[in-house]
């Protein structure tokens, strides 16, 4: 199916790895330009060169997704580089969950900043561009328990929740401008950051990700390239009336629609 992609800039933060990487790649793939970030510089360099085999003029610029400066640049050379911006993908996020007494002011604030303020300040740097050239896509990528929360699951279940919020009431704001806003709400999907944090507790990911596993229907944790497939349907002229949405990659988990 050709999606419509070729020529469109693609800003995907968060881009190095898992969700991030994969939708880099298959947007670059379908003939986008794509611009990423991150906050290490050699994760960045390595996802950089596997773009620019799809997208030579692929853009890659180390930035902290929870600081305004940081945004603004990154922002800023997006534009310079490519003159416009017609996709933007707020990915960026760590899976910071504990017991909610033992949650300091700190800990909300840093994933506050990191998931609500970056998608927030993100997108207000980019809307003006989409409004300017008749239209754009937005996906900010949620996960299935911010509208099922559990126990522990906090700050990442609150924060991914506003960004529902911030789906929705986007969605209404600027239909009217053609801009698409949709949320993609991930369940257990394989990625390097969950790897690490088991590997620190002596758990291999195979392991992990086999006990993480039983309690899905599926039975089996996803892919980050079948996010990645949903997302490119997204921000494809193919989803041309999709506009509010969320859509679960939950492998079926989620109790609620």
């Amino acid at each position: 199916m050709e999606l419509g992609l070729k020529g469109k800039v693609a800003v995907v933060t968060g881009g190095t790895e898992g969700i991030g990487r994969a939708t880099a790649l298959r947007l670059a793939q379908e003939g986008a330009h794509v611009a990423i970030c991150a906050r290490r510089q050699e994760p960045l360099d390595k996802a950089a060169a596997e773009l620019r085999k799809h997208d030579p003029e692929a853009l890659a610029i180390a930035a902290d997704m929870s600081k305004a400066a940081d945004i603004e640049r990154f922002m800023n050379a997006v534009v310079g580089r490519f003159g416009r911006i017609d996709i933007l993908i707020n990915n960026a996020g760590t899976s910071a969950r504990g017991k909610f007494a033992e949650l300091d002011d700190a800990t909300w604030s840093a994933d506050l900043e990191l998931k609500v303020f970056g998608a927030i300040r993100c997108t207000r740097l980019a809307v003006p561009h989409m409004k300017k050239q008749g239209g754009g896509r937005i996906v900010n990528i949620t996960i299935s328990s911010a509208k099922q929360p559990g126990a522990g699951s906090m700050p990442t279940s609150v924060s991914r929740a506003a960004g529902l919020a911030i789906t929705k009431a986007l969605s209404k704001e600027y239909a009217a401008d053609n801009i698409l806003v949709n949320t993609v709400c991930i369940g257990k999907i394989k990625s390097g950051q969950h790897e690490r944090r088991f590997s620190r507790q002596g758990v291999s990911a195979d392991e992990y990700y086999r006990q993480a596993a039983q309690d899905i229907p599926l039975g089996r944790v996803g892919e980050a390239e079948e996010v990645a497939s949903v997302i490119a349907f997204l921000v494809s002229d193919a989803a041309s009336y999709v506009t509010g949405t969320s859509v679960h990659l939950d492998g079926g988990i989620s109790g609620t629609l």
